[in-house]
C-alpha cells in the first residue's frame, strides 16, 4: 500500500491534470490523502480576520482537506471516496484508486494536535501508519531536497513542524514527486 498526498497548491498550476493522469496506475494499492490549498488558506486568512482558536481553524483545515478531495473526485471519477479505515481497505481490495475524506477519523484521535503544526502533511502520515502503507509520496509543488531528511524539510518550511515525528512513528518509507515529476509518480505507483 502507499499513501500519496496530493499537495493542495497543485490546484493553482496546470499540471494538475498530469498528476491526476498518473493516480489510476495505484488502482488496488493508492490512497490519495488531499492536500488543504485554497481552501485552507481561507481558513487561515479568516483565523486572522477573526481570531478564532486552533482548534477550530484545525477542524475547518479538515473540511478545506474534504473540499479539495471532493474536487478531485469530481474530476477523476475513478477516485473512491473514503472516510474511515473500512472503507479505506474496500476501495482498494475493490481494485480502486482511495481518496480519504479527513474529517471522521482526523478529529476522532485526540493525540493529533489541534494546531496549525499538524497539516496535511502530518495527517497524511498519520494514515499511512493506521493503514501500515509501506511507502508514503509528498506531491508538492516546489521540487524535492537533495535529501529527504524529515527534520530538515520541517525546518525549511517545506513540511509542518509535526511531519517528522508523525512520519516516524507511521514507519513508511518516504518520497517526494515535485514540478514536471507526473511520471515519477507514476513509477512508483506501479513499482
Amino acid at each position: 500500500m502507499i499513501v500519496v498526498k496530493l499537495g493542495g497548491s497543485l490546484a493553482g498550476g496546470a499540471a494538475l491534470p498530469a498528476w491526476l493522469a498518473a493516480l489510476p496506475g495505484g488502482r488496488g494499492r493508492a490512497v490519495v490523502v488531499p492536500g488543504g490549498g485554497a481552501f485552507a488558506d481561507a481558513v487561515r486568512a479568516e483565523q486572522r480576520r477573526h481570531g478564532f482558536s486552533d482548534r477550530a481553524a484545525h477542524r475547518m483545515g479538515l473540511l478545506a482537506m474534504e473540499q479539495y478531495g471532493l474536487m478531485l473526485v469530481d474530476l477523476l471519477p475513478c477516485l473512491a471516496p473514503c472516510r474511515d479505515e473500512a472503507a479505506i481497505r474496500a476501495a482498494l481490495a475493490a481494485g480502486e484508486v482511495a481518496l480519504w475524506l479527513p474529517c471522521e477519523m482526523a478529529a476522532a484521535d485526540r493525540a493529533i494536535p489541534e494546531s496549525w503544526d499538524v497539516t496535511s502533511d502530518s495527517l497524511a502520515a498519520w494514515l499511512a501508519g493506521r493503514l501500515g502503507a509501506a511507502r508514503l509520496v509528498l506531491v508538492k509543488s516546489v521540487a524535492a531536497p537533495p535529501k529527504l531528511e524529515p527534520a530538515s524539510l520541517a525546518a525549511a518550511g517545506m513540511v509542518d513542524p509535526a511531519f517528522p515525528r508523525f512520519l516516524a512513528a507511521a514507519g513508511a518509507a518516504l518520497d517526494w514527486a515535485g514540478p514536471g515529476e507526473a511520471d515519477r509518480l507514476r513509477r512508483l505507483l506501479a513499482a
